[in-house]
């Protein structure tokens, strides 16, 4: 955490400063406690005693300002560091290659952002101040008890070690549960927001009291956790009482027949207990903060993985820069690829494909025929096992990720949409764009007469994922936006696949139009939609099958005129025969 300190190291000063004031005026009140007793109390010694008075109050001022500059100070590191390391574990989480994701839950990630940074914050701007100001009247207290009594002295010495050892072994253990409650805590958070998301499929399903169980399940072994550590916590604090008092109460036992037997004074010996008092109460707090100390410890650790995660998709150190004039064309090169999760079997073997620029091709084979695995390579979302795949003639692992996706667009077939207005939403693809061109992104999307019934037009919310909206609706955005970004690079991932046959003739004509003279990419199951591209590529199992337009496929790719006789019936079946006669 050093790092994140070292920017404010003024402020660090500052609160460090105002720590050793307070605990240097707490101090030495206890002075101020002996002169009152055997300067205040005698005969006559009023005036003596109203001095004492004065210069306690001034005493008690000095300490209120600089508990003030110490609550402050500290509290302003607390919020300032929180809110970095907020920002800049989110900055290193948002660059990450997306296959980080798929073995880590978004909920879980959410969660060290959140709660980790809030007890991180509470540990830098509260327990670490507490930490620090009870060292320093620990060291303090000591050493003013050497002065005060050297005899006494030793009996609160012999216990130090006695105290110590137990924080040492007992923090170590709640270390360890601190770190497995947050983690447990981050899992039950990811179900919460999971099967929030996705309330409807939930209820649909009268999964209720299912997902119930499986949340109490999760809250209670977070529970038990959490409890364990308490136990830890609370045997420490006993422990540290028992050994802290019993030794202050042998103190007084031996200093009180001091006093008696007049070998010190009734004001040394209240002030000596006023300094092992203030030394116990040291010792007391250190060993509860060391227990949040701890806490955050593990909350550190949970950060740090963030922090230190290896990014795979990553700019060459001398990325090769693209074109002025990009033209979009596009070439795999002998392109293998198989997932880490999967490692013996290709999602994509050994492919050969060119697309010329400006030019559309339609990528159609059954699920798991790796169409969507092309797409993320093509976005560079993966790279590949062997081969290259080419952008204008370079290899896309020598550009820089970010340079290669601001010439390519992508329509989902599950639009995303952002909580946001639908203004933002179609802005997405372009931060810059005016509200005109949005519009008319918009109205070449077909969107534009809905988003005008909204009831705040364009600045209507469209709720989280865009709930407020139809499948259709949030398709036609997903559209706009692409329209927005004016791609070279076009990928239509079955964009027309939820909307009803008005919307999807509609879609379809933005679509051929936003295609023209820009490279597309287009994948379909239903082959209705893609007869019109220049090339059909059919892929089954991760290879490439065959080639050609709709007709020549019909009659070169039995496999793909199967699929169109069950999808266009008997036409297509003629069209074979016809093509097979010929």
């Amino acid at each position: 955490m050093l790092g994140f300190l070292k920017p404010y190291r003024w402020h660090v000063l500052g609160a460090l400063f105002a720590l050793t004031f307070t605990a240097g005026v707490t101090l030495s009140m206890g002075q101020g406690l002996r002169m009152m007793i055997d300067q205040g109390f005698g005969e006559g010694a009023g005036t003596g005693l109203d001095q004492t008075i004065i210069i306690f109050m001034f005493m008690v001022m000095l300490l209120s300002i600089g508990t003030f500059a110490r609550f402050y100070l500290v509290s302003w590191i607390g919020e300032r560091v929180s809110a970095d390391l907020r920002r800049e574990v989110y900055s290193k989480v948002i660059e990450l290659h997306p296959g980080f994701f798929e073995t880590n839950l978004s909920g879980e990630i959410q969660s060290r952002i959140t709660t980790d940074t809030t007890l991180l914050q509470t540990v830098i701007g509260s327990s670490v101040s507490m930490a620090l100001r009870n060292v320093l009247l620990f060291i303090g207290g000591i050493i003013l008890l050497l002065f005060t009594n050297p005899k006494l002295t030793a009996i609160v010495l012999i216990s130090v070690p006695l105290v110590i050892m137990p924080i040492i072994i007992f923090g170590r253990h709640v270390r360890k549960l601190s770190r497995s409650s947050q983690d447990k805590v981050a899992v039950f958070g990811g179900f919460v927001g999971e099967s929030l998301k996705n309330i409807k499929i939930v209820q649909a399903f009268n999964h209720q009291q299912r997902d119930r169980e499986t949340f109490s399940t999760q809250v209670e072994a977070a529970f038990d956790v959490a409890l364990r550590r308490i136990k830890h916590r609370a045997w420490l604090t006993s422990i540290v009482i028992a050994l802290v008092f019993g030794a202050i109460a042998y103190m007084l036992w031996v200093g009180g027949h001091d006093v008696i037997a007049g070998r010190i004074t009734a004001g040394e010996l209240a002030a000596f207990i006023f300094y092992a008092l203030m030394v116990a109460m040291s010792v007391g707090v250190i060993s509860e903060v060391y227990s949040d100390l701890q806490r955050a410890a593990g909350a550190t650790e949970r950060l740090l993985e963030l922090m230190h995660a290896d990014n795979l998709i990553q700019a060459p150190a001398e990325s090769q820069p693209l074109p002025e004039n990009i033209q979009g064309e596009l070439h795999f090169d002998e392109v293998s690829f198989f997932y880490p999760s999967r490692p013996e079997t290709p999602a994509v073997d050994k492919l050969t494909l060119h697309l010329a620029a400006g030019s559309s091709m339609a990528l159609v084979g059954s699920s798991g025929a790796g169409k969507s695995t092309l797409v993320d390579l093509i976005l560079r979302f993966y790279d590949v096992t062997e081969g290259k795949i080419l952008f204008d003639g370079i290899d896309i692992c020598q550009l820089d990720p970010k340079q290669l996706r601001e010439h390519i667009a992508i329509v989902p077939q599950q639009p995303v949409l952002f909580s946001n207005s639908v203004l933002e939403n179609i802005r997405y693809g372009r931060p810059d764009a005016t509200d005109e061109q949005v519009k008319a992104a918009a109205e070449a999307a077909y969107a534009d007469e809905f988003i005008q019934k909204l009831p705040q037009g364009y600045d209507s919310f469209v709720g989280e994922s865009g709930v407020r909206l139809s499948g259709g609706q949030r398709q036609r955005i997903a559209i706009a936006r692409a329209v927005l970004k004016d791609p070279k690079l076009l990928l239509l991932d079955e964009a027309t696949s939820a909307l009803d046959a008005e919307s999807e003739y509609k879609v379809q004509q933005a679509l051929e139009h936003l295609m023209q003279d820009r490279t597309s990419i287009v994948i379909a199951h239903r082959l209705a939609t893609v007869v019109n591209v220049d090339t059909i590529a059919v892929l089954d199992h991760g290879r490439l099958v065959d080639t050609g337009n709709h007709q020549q496929l019909l009659a070169s790719s039995s496999l793909y005129a199967r699929w169109a006789s069950l999808q266009f019936g008997d036409a297509a079946s003629d069209a074979v025969t016809i093509e097979e006669a010929s």
